[in-house]
Parts: structure tokens; C-alpha cells; sequence
């Protein structure tokens, strides 16, 4: 074992949660044994104390243990030091935080421990009652005009990881970016009074003194999400799944409320279930992720599937399709994401001349609302808003830098994450897209028509801007640096046989946007494709766009061929960078 003994005794020492004590022990004593089990429990020894746990813009992240790599208490206890310092340095010794938390295994303890190292330090906690979605924290914020919110959850990653979420608020951040997740500088002042916090054992911790967010609140973030449904009768018929998250009763009950009587749930996956046991991975975006969800759909003769992720933070959706094995497709971030942004987009044109001749625009006279998306997502929200006379911003990945688009009314990014009531959650929301999805596809049946009838004007309109990603997951971290360095150093000569002529190291900034890691290329023919590494999973991502002409009336046989160039390029995209 190559791991510093008298470090993990140290680690122990300040530990303070003596189950975890204990599994080190264990695992210290199973380590100078030998044979396989001397071998895994060194190896798990190793991984625990490779590093330490790094706070940033997406907070912490990680696999539930014991050990500095790990999400546990001690991790959790000085981070919460850490942001109550800071809090404390930047607004004062009375400073505020609203913290809330999901049904992960950990999570509750996680929450429990905040709020005491938050009291102690002088501020004012205000913890949730139960396991509720990460956007009813991010309402608490704005609602509540605390100093800062904590939503302790991991979203969509597999059972065995936590996470640690942190937005600014109140006195802490002022202009677009109140209410939102973290940013630089923050991240980094933040993670700067982390380590110099003590060892968790000697943070002081209170016993009680916190307040309980009331009910009221919830109610109030279901009245919010409920008041996006368009009025009139209902008889769109629903199948629901929560992905065993938090996600499944508020989404019904603000369903039900805004009219949808017709709710078929995903009984095995309705539940908070921290395993996950139905499904391998828990995001509605993974292959057979929404299988019960379309069996069901089948069954009933349903109109639409919304589903959730564990946090409800994502919505996906699925419709029925005759041209497809099964009869359902599910619908891309894309596409839905262009879905949404013709509505508000359409919302925001039809109200725009009343607002301004009532003084009643919610950015000042003169000013025109924002359709926002991260880069790597679809260039057909940017076509969507200039066909209403709306202002286009593209950002970086990550709802950290879409909420903060300048007059925000509607954004979104490809990984199924929508914001389309910013001024009251400035994140993804996927209850209250759930919402403003079921009454546009309950307007469109209305009409006759469907989701996929929209998905075909928009393309009729712009243009048939398909996508689609090409994701590897390594267990060798150096896979992904090697790919991204044949990328930067002998770029792409085309795709699919399409002259690339624009080569862009995002690296060095971009169209005025921060720097990042990642490629970008463009084709002769409008084709595109980034390359990046993950931020949150062991994985590079490559996301492809096609424009595909189509003629009216040929919508579907646009998207086939589009489908065939996408292919093409992952083909072409998987033998240059050797992952066959």
C-alpha cells in the first residue's frame, strides 16, 4: 500500500462520524492482510486519499465514503466552514442560507450538518422539512431573499455519489447572477476559506437553533409552477415518472392543479429510492432509461411521457411515433429545448406591445426579452429568436452561466435542463417544464395536431438543425487527455467529407465567452462539432449538429438523412480518436 498510513490515522482521528472511523479501520486492517481482498481494500485506501474532494463551480461532487476523496461528513462539515466564513467576511455577521436536500443516501445528514456549522458561525439556517427538488431550494433564494442557498444531491449520478450545490443570493451577488449557482471569483474564494478551515471535529457545530422552511413556501413554488400552464380544458393524458427521485408528487400535484386530471405514474419508479433499482442509470437521457415509461405509455394510449430526473431539476419527454420500433420516440434536449423557446419566444411576441404600452416591461422600456443556450447545444434557439425580434445569447455549459444571460426569458441546454420562469428560479427547473410542456402539447392536440407537427414547422421555418452526441466513458482519465490533444494539435479535416473551415480552441475564448476546455469545427456545410471533457463524469463528449434543407411536406424524410450524416460523423469522429 502505497497510501501514508500515519495520514488516514490522522484522517481518522479528526473524523466526526465514527462510522466512517470505522470503515477506515477496517479497511486499514483488511489492507495488511493479503490476497484479492487485501489488494481491493488497498486500492480503495489509495483512491479515499488520492486527493481531496475540490469545491468549484459545480460545488462538490463525488462517491459517498470515507477519506478527503470522498463525499462524508467531515468533507461536508468543513465546506460548510468554509462557505459560512465566507458569508460571514462578504455580508456580515448575520448572513442567511436556505438548505435543502434530496433523498440520496447521506443527504439528510449532509443537510443536518450544514445547518449546525451554519448556526454556530452566527448565521441564520433555514433547513427543508423532507426531500424536495433542487429548484424548490432555488426558488427559497429569491423567495426568501436569503444570503445563499445549499441543495445537497448528486442530480443523475448513479446511487453511490452525493453532491453539494451552492447559488448566491441576497447580499452576496447582485445583478443577472442572484439567485444562481457559483462562479468565478466565488468558487475560489470559497474553497480558499474551506481549506483553511480545522479539521472537522473542531468546527463547531450547534446542537439546534435553525428554522424549518415552512410548508407554505412549497406551496408556493407549486402556485409559481402551476401559474405557467395555459388556461382552459385538459384532457391531455400523462404518463409521469420521477426516476425514483424526489420529483414525483410535487410534478403531480401541479399537474393535477393546473387541470391535468388524466396522470398515469410509473408506479415502480414514483417513490424516492436512493438505489435506483429500475434502472442502471438514473438519468431519462440513458438508453432504456424510460422503458417502464413507454411501456406504460403503450398501455394506457397516452399522449405524452414527462419524466424527471432523481432531483427534478431535468425533464425529458417522449411522444408517440408510428415510423419508430416500440411507437414512442423520445424527444432530444434539442428538441424540446426548441419546443420551449418558440413558446415563451411566442409568449414573449404576443405580449410584448401590451406590456410596453402598460409600462409593465419587466426589464425597463425599450429593452427586448433573451433566449439563452450553452454553446454546445443547438444554433436553432438563436434562428427561434430572431424570427420574434429577440436578443440571442450563447454561454458557456452549465445553468452557472445560462442564468445569467442579460434579460433572460427562456434557456436551456442539450442535457434535458430548462429555465422557463427565470425570474423566480434562476436554474433548471424540470417540474415547471414539465408544466409549459404538457399545455403546448394539450394546445397542439386542441389544434389536431402534435409536438412533432411543431418540430416540423420549426424546420420547414429554419431549417432541420438535428443533433446528437457521441459520449465515451473511459476508466483511464489520460484517454480523454490524449483526444483532446489529437484535436487541439491535428484538428478535424472535415465531417463527413465536408471541408472544415473554422478550427476554434475554446481554450482561448470564444465569441466573447469564457475560456473552457474544449474544440470546436465547422464544416462547409454547416455542420458542427465540440469536443470537451465531462465536468461532472469520466467521459469526453462530442456534440454534432447537421442543417439539413428540407422541403415542405418532406420533414421526415429530412430527418432520416440527417440521422444518417450524424452517424457518419461519429463513425468518422470514433476511428480518428481510437475509440472503436
Amino acid at each position: 500500500m502505497t497510501v501514508d498510513k500515519t495520514r488516514i490515522e490522522q484522517w481518522i482521528n479528526d473524523d466526526p462520524s465514527e462510522v466512517d472511523q470505522q470503515k477506515l479501520r477496517d479497511l486499514l486492517a483488511a489492507a495488511s492482510q493479503s490476497g484479492p481482498e487485501a489488494e481491493a481494500a488497498a486500492a480503495e485506501l489509495e483512491n479515499a486519499f488520492a486527493g481531496e474532494l475540490t469545491f468549484g463551480t459545480a460545488g462538490l461532487r463525488g462517491k459517498i465514503g470515507a477519506g478527503p476523496n470522498r463525499m462524508n461528513r467531515a468533507v461536508v462539515i468543513r465546506a460548510a466552514a468554509g462557505l459560512a466564513a465566507f458569508l460571514k467576511e462578504s455580508v456580515g455577521e448575520d448572513f442567511e442560507v436556505v438548505v435543502g436536500y434530496d433523498a440520496r443516501h447521506g443527504s439528510s445528514q449532509f443537510a443536518l450538518d450544514t445547518c449546525a456549522v451554519i448556526t454556530a458561525a452566527g448565521g441564520k439556517a433555514k433547513l427543508f422539512p423532507r426531500a424536495l427538488p433542487t429548484p424548490v431550494t432555488a426558488y427559497a433564494l429569491r423567495y426568501l431573499g436569503v444570503d445563499a442557498a445549499v441543495m445537497v444531491t448528486a442530480s443523475h449520478n448513479p446511487p453511490q455519489d452525493n453532491g453539494y450545490k451552492v447559488y448566491l443570493g441576497g447580499r452576496a451577488v447582485t445583478g443577472p447572477g442572484q439567485g444562481a449557482q457559483i462562479v468565478p471569483p466565488y468558487d475560489g474564494e470559497i474553497l480558499a476559506k474551506i481549506q483553511a478551515a480545522p479539521a472537522a471535529n473542531q468546527v463547531p457545530m450547534a446542537e439546534s437553533g435553525w428554522e424549518m422552511v415552512p410548508e407554505s413556501l412549497i406551496e408556493s413554488y407549486i402556485a409559481q409552477a402551476v401559474s405557467l400552464a395555459s388556461p382552459g380544458p385538459k384532457d391531455l393524458r400523462i404518463v409521469l415518472t420521477s426516476m425514483h427521485g424526489v420529483g414525483g408528487e410535487p410534478c403531480l400535484q401541479a399537474l393535477n392543479i393546473a387541470g391535468f386530471k388524466d396522470v398515469h405514474i410509473v408506479a415502480e419508479q414514483h417513490e424516492p429510492d436512493p438505489d435506483f433499482p429500475t434502472v442502471s442509470f438514473p438519468n431519462p437521457e440513458e438508453p432504456g432509461a424510460l422503458d417502464l415509461a413507454m411501456e406504460l405509455a403503450r398501455k394506457v394510449d397516452a399522449d405524452i411521457v414527462l419524466a424527471n430526473d432523481p432531483d427534478a431539476d431535468r425533464c425529458s419527454a417522449a411522444i408517440p411515433d408510428a415510423s419508430v420500433e416500440g411507437g414512442w420516440r423520445q424527444l432530444t434536449g434539442d428538441e424540446i429545448g426548441s419546443l420551449l423557446g418558440e413558446q415563451s419566444a411566442s409568449f414573449w411576441e404576443e405580449n410584448s406591445k401590451q406590456r410596453e404600452a402598460d409600462g409593465m416591461n419587466m426589464f425597463g422600456p425599450g429593452e427586448t426579452g433573451t433566449l439563452a443556450c450553452s454553446i454546445v447545444s443547438s444554433r436553432l434557439l438563436s434562428q427561434i429568436a430572431k424570427a420574434h425580434g429577440m436578443n440571442f445569447e450563447p454561454t458557456l455549459t452549465g445553468f452557472k452561466w445560462i442564468s445569467r444571460a442579460h434579460n433572460l426569458v427562456f434557456g436551456y441546454e442539450e442535457a434535458i435542463g430548462f429555465c422557463v420562469d427565470p425570474q423566480h428560479v434562476r436554474d433548471k427547473d424540470g417540474i415547471s417544464a414539465s408544466l409549459r410542456l404538457a399545455s403546448l402539447a394539450q394546445s397542439m392536440k386542441a389544434a389536431g395536431r402534435s409536438l412533432d407537427d411543431l418540430l416540423n414547422d420549426l424546420a420547414y421555418q429554419h431549417g432541420l438543425y438535428a443533433t446528437s452526441q457521441l459520449a465515451v466513458r473511459v476508466t483511464d482519465l489520460s484517454l480523454i487527455a490524449d483526444a483532446m490533444k489529437t484535436l487541439r494539435t491535428k484538428g478535424l479535416p472535415d465531417l463527413d467529407g465536408s471541408k472544415v473551415v473554422e478550427s476554434v480552441d475554446l481554450a482561448e475564448g470564444y465569441q466573447g465567452l469564457p475560456p473552457t476546455d474544449g474544440m470546436l469545427f465547422l464544416s462547409a456545410d454547416n455542420s458542427r462539432v465540440i469536443a470537451r471533457p465531462s465536468g461532472t463524469e469520466p467521459k469526453l463528449k462530442c456534440y454534432l449538429e447537421v442543417v439539413q434543407p428540407v422541403a415542405e411536406g418532406e420533414a421526415k424524410e429530412a430527418r432520416v438523412e440527417a440521422q444518417k450524416r450524424l452517424e457518419a460523423i461519429k463513425t468518422q469522429l470514433r476511428e480518428y480518436l481510437g475509440f472503436n
